[in-house]
């Protein structure tokens, strides 16, 4: 498997991604559309594989030109970024 990384703005160096941690539920209104209480449940973490960065700033690409990978029998796919700092 490939190294996933993320180009350095200004420089020719790429930066290796190896974990991706996140946060979930972690404001009212996301809370409430997954059917939480945001007054009685506190935020979740999680992570993601490393190849799930979708890399827009190659070869022209844009957000809404990048191709996500999913299996050919999905119906309804839905999809949510994650800002990687």
């Amino acid at each position: 498997v490939k190294q996933a990384t993320l180009p350095i703005l200004s420089h020719s160096a790429s930066f290796p991604i190896n974990r991706i941690f996140c946060v979930g539920r972690n404001y009212r209104e996301h809370a409430l559309e997954m059917g939480g209480d945001p007054d009685r449940e506190p935020p979740f973490f999680f992570t993601k594989p490393a190849d799930a960065i979708v890399d827009t700033s190659t070869s022209g690409a844009s957000a809404s030109t990048c191709v996500v990978p999913y299996p050919p029998m999905t119906s309804s796919l839905h999809f949510e970024g994650e800002l990687v700092v």
